[in-house]
């Protein structure tokens, strides 16, 4: 059974609409608590603390009755816009996200997901979780932005998307007609690349 440690409605449905068999346990990680300079780096931690959070937390989690003895996949993500060497998380406010959006209009940022797949069994008795291998990757998509004009860049965030995105943008909302093109994985802009995980999924022997 895989796990998606994240409260992320885009990768929920990215899942979901992949048909891959999963649930959905948020994880109730600090992100303050880890530190790092580098961004892709920092990504990659930050997902495999979220991942190894549900870990230590199995206990105190109400788990479906399906689960019983068996495999279990935990998969934590942590996604990082990187523009201009800097790091851009979720905008604090719609000030930011104005200021962020006349820089980025017309340019390019880098999209960086962590990620962590955790291999792993369950035991229902004693709700113990072994890990038996640590699967960890930071899939990096160049994104290119349109030039907007200010009465555009105003209304979309007036829409309140862009404060609940990393970078300040969603591909799949409205802030994807402003995305001129993407080199890189496509999902991974989103959150969650795809073809990285169905890889590891096979490569482990588990098919989906």
């Amino acid at each position: 059974m895989l796990i998606l440690a994240s409260a992320s409605q885009s990768r929920k449905k990215l899942l979901e609409n992949s048909q891959i068999e999963f649930i959905q346990i948020p994880s109730n990680f600090d992100e303050t608590l880890v530190k790092d300079l580098d961004i892709s780096n920092l990504a990659l931690e930050l997902s495999f603390q979220k991942a190894n959070s549900l870990v230590l937390n199995i206990k105190e989690i109400a788990l479906p009755d399906k689960f019983s003895f068996g495999s279990l996949e935990i998969l934590g993500c942590d996604s990082i816009f990187e523009f201009k060497g800097r790091a851009f998380g979720k905008p604090l406010n719609k000030e930011e996200a104005c200021r962020r959006w006349s820089k980025m209009s017309g340019e390019f940022g880098i999209l960086h997901t962590g990620h962590t797949l955790l291999i792993s069994t369950f035991d229902s008795t004693s709700k113990l979780v072994k890990v038996k291998k640590k699967l960890k990757k930071t899939v990096s998509s160049k994104v290119y932005f349109s030039k907007l004009q200010d009465e555009e860049i105003k209304n979309y965030v007036d829409s309140l998307e862009p404060l609940y995105c990393a970078g300040g943008f969603a591909l799949e909302g409205k802030g994807g007609k402003y995305i001129e093109k993407i080199d890189g994985c496509f999902s991974n802009v989103m959150g969650l690349s795809l073809p990285w995980l169905r890889k590891s999924l096979i490569k482990e022997g588990i098919f989906t």
